[in-house]
C-alpha cells in the first residue's frame, strides 16, 4: 500500500471530482475551439489571433491550461501509486515512483509556464 501521497487534494473523492470537473472543462474548450473552426472555412491568421486575443478567450485557454495540468497530475499519480509499487517492481519502486513522479511535475510545471508564455507572453 502506498503510504505517502502525492496526489491533488489528499483525498480519493475530491481527485475524482477535480478529474471530472476538468474533463467537462477540457470538453467545453475543445467544443469550443471546434465550433470556431467549423464556423470560419476561410480561417486566416489574423481572424484565428484575433479569437484568441480576446479577453473572454484568454481567461477560457487558461482555465483549461490549468484544467490539463490538474486533470494530468491526478492522472499520473494513480498511474505511478497504482503501478510503481514494491509488491510489482521490488524495492527499487520507492526510487522509480519517485523519480517518474518528480519527471511529471517538472514536465506539468514546464507546460504550464509555455502556455502561460504563450497565452500571455505577447
Amino acid at each position: 500500500m502506498v503510504t505517502q501521497s502525492a496526489n491533488l487534494s489528499r483525498n480519493g473523492v475530491t481527485d475524482w471530482i477535480i478529474q471530472r470537473v476538468t474533463s467537462l472543462i477540457l470538453a467545453a474548450y475543445t467544443l469550443c475551439v471546434l465550433g470556431f473552426v467549423l464556423m470560419n472555412p476561410e480561417l486566416d491568421y489574423e481572424t484565428w489571433s484575433g479569437y484568441f486575443n480576446h479577453s473572454a478567450m484568454q481567461i477560457f485557454t487558461m482555465l483549461a491550461l490549468v484544467s490539463t495540468c490538474a486533470h494530468g497530475w491526478i492522472g499520473i499519480w494513480t498511474i505511478g501509486s497504482d503501478y510503481l509499487r514494491e509488491h510489482l517492481m521490488g524495492p527499487v519502486a520507492t526510487g522509480i515512483r519517485l523519480t517518474f513522479q518528480i519527471g511529471c511535475v517538472l514536465l506539468t510545471i514546464a507546460y504550464f509556464l509555455w502556455g502561460m508564455n504563450i497565452l500571455w507572453g505577447n
